[in-house]
């Protein structure tokens, strides 16, 4: 989470987070404890550095805390729109990066619906898994990389095995995202163009540390044994970033990264 993020989830009048990502936020205090939130949502916040963030508060004020759910994501986008034109100022929190298969999308797309021009919409970036993943690991994203997400709620899977079979190809380094569905299909259809000595990093709740769903974790292995690693594949955490042809291991003694080089290059070329 960028500073930025903080400041605005700290200073909102209403909050809308799931249940998940309302305990990642209390963990690290962006959120007050559930013993100072009422019954209905309501905390009073006395946090200084909120008010000086703020600029124009008093050190106290109250912040609603909504809970977010996969069925009512339009009917939220619609309350926050509604809070917004009551003068509050409203964060609806997205996990990861928001325009990385993130809610963004669907703040524009029911703002269009509702012709809701007069309300001022700002986009707060986040670290998204592929990059948290990948220092995680080491360096594998230092040349050209795509990411694929293996959701099929959105797309239907024949696109999917196009863009990884495409990605494959091309070779691109590969990262996959919500691996809790089909992650063993997208592997054997990488392997189809790849070899199966490329390396592949398994990533658990890249940046998270303990506050995830099992634990921030990296694993890495091959592609040819990716999909036999079942007990180290989480659910919707867990991002696989698949190397390309020239993504390579550096170790010490301490543990083992991958690294993708930028080129062909000697270090002498810097």
């Amino acid at each position: 989470m960028t500073k930025r993020a903080k400041e605005v989830i700290e200073t909102a009048d209403v909050v809308i987070a799931s249940s998940l990502y309302q305990e990642f936020l209390r963990d690290d205090g962006t959120l007050l404890s559930e013993a100072e939130t009422d019954e209905d949502g309501i905390a009073v916040r006395e946090d200084d550095t909120a008010a000086r963030a703020e600029g124009d508060r008093e050190d106290g004020f109250e912040q609603e805390i909504v809970r977010s759910t996969m069925g009512r994501q339009i009917e939220l986008a619609r309350a926050a729109f509604d809070h917004v034109r009551e003068g509050k100022d409203v964060a609806h929190v997205s996990g990861g990066d928001p325009s990385v298969y993130g809610k963004s999308d669907l703040v524009f797309k029911m703002a269009a619906e509702d012709d809701a021009t007069d309300i001022p919409i700002e986009i707060v970036p986040g670290l998204t898994a592929a990059l948290g993943g990948s220092a995680n690991v080491g360096a594998p994203l230092c040349n050209d990389f795509c990411t694929v997400s293996l959701s099929d709620k959105w797309r239907g899977w024949d696109e999917i095995e196009e863009k990884l079979r495409a990605a494959a190809i091309s070779d691109f380094v590969i990262v996959l995202y919500n691996c809790w569905r089909n992650y063993e299909k997208a592997v054997e259809i990488v392997r189809e163009e790849r070899t199966d000595d490329a390396y592949v990093a398994i990533v658990n709740d890249a940046g998270r540390a303990d506050a995830g769903r099992n634990g921030e974790s990296q694993h890495i292995t091959t592609l040819g044994e990716a999909a036999d690693h079942d007990d180290k594949v989480s659910g919707m955490g867990t991002s696989l970033i698949i190397g390309n042809h020239e993504t390579e291991t550096w170790s010490n003694d301490d543990r083992t990264y991958l690294v993708t080089p930028r080129g062909g290059r000697d270090v002498d070329d810097f």
